[in-house]
């Protein structure tokens, strides 16, 4: 996306049939139908079998539906997530175990020896800043004698800081049907707010995820201009155990992008007053 802004021209492959296949469906395929709007090429469910260099960068033999096509570009970008380094730093003469790499922990990050806790990527838990740092607070507390609550890894805010942002917390809609909850949703566009056209960024929506039983907000899913700030307000309300009505009943300035949030909320009960 930013090689994109840049004026190159850039091909995405991504093995997984989503170009963001841990955020809520509707809003991976937003972020893809930006993408190629914004000219983009986009491959999807497509294997990158070899890769060779050339005088001019790089040959790439691509896998998709079954047929294999040469892409020629001057450089090859690969970004296949990241893993523990735990090798050759003696762990185990202090009694820590690993496994596949990773040490585990409690929920409060102590390891399998007493006087030793864990944070971070050595740790089988997402790979976010703001999430070892959290742990790191979790464990130093703890350390300290003091009895702070586990982190409730389902609350952990998900930014991705591409064009459009997309920016999300809780459930997406399909785990939380998976985990049985009787769900209801609801959407707002961007398009249909003021300042987004102030901003001249029209494209992408909050989703809202409820259960209907209790009311409660399971997940809030984000996409569209300044979309990992607005998530904030819903990482709140997950915190506090909010229901969607309340979310309805607290007054949003306007003009702003975050209305947005306030008429998903209000989609989400069933009585949209603008979309």
């Amino acid at each position: 996306s930013i090689f994109h802004s840049f004026g190159s021209q850039v091909t995405l492959v991504e093995m997984l049939p989503r170009v963001l296949p841990i955020e809520d469906e509707e809003v991976s395929k937003e972020v893809e139908r930006q993408f190629k709007k914004r000219g983009l090429k986009v491959l999807t469910g497509a294997q990158l079998q070899s890769v060779e260099k050339t005088e001019n960068g790089v040959r790439c033999q691509i896998e998709r539906d079954g047929k294999v096509t040469t892409l020629e570009a001057e450089m090859l970008l690969v970004a296949v997530g990241r893993a523990p380094v735990t090798e050759g730093i003696v762990l185990e003469t202090v009694g820590v175990a690993t496994e596949r790499g990773y040490v585990p922990i409690d929920d409060h990050m102590r390891t399998s020896a007493p006087t030793v806790y864990a944070i971070g990527d050595v740790v089988n838990t997402p790979w976010l800043a703001h999430v070892a740092s959290a742990e790191g607070i979790l464990a130093v507390e703890t350390m300290a004698g003091l009895s702070p609550e586990p982190l409730r890894y389902d609350h952990v805010p998900s930014c991705t800081y591409c064009e459009p942002e997309v920016g999300s917390v809780g459930l997406t809609e399909t785990k939380a049907r998976e985990r049985g909850y009787d769900v209801a949703v609801g959407k707002f566009a961007f398009t249909a707010l003021g300042k987004a056209r102030i901003l001249g960024k029209t494209g992408g929506f909050v989703k809202i995820v409820r259960e209907k039983k209790y009311d409660e907000v399971l997940g809030v899913h984000i996409v569209g201009a300044h979309a990992t700030e607005l998530i904030a307000e819903a990482c709140v309300a997950l915190r506090l155990e909010a229901t969607t009505e309340e979310i309805v009943r607290t007054i949003h300035a306007h003009p702003t992008l975050s209305e947005a949030v306030a008429e998903a909320a209000h989609a989400a009960l069933g009585h949209a007053i603008h979309s």
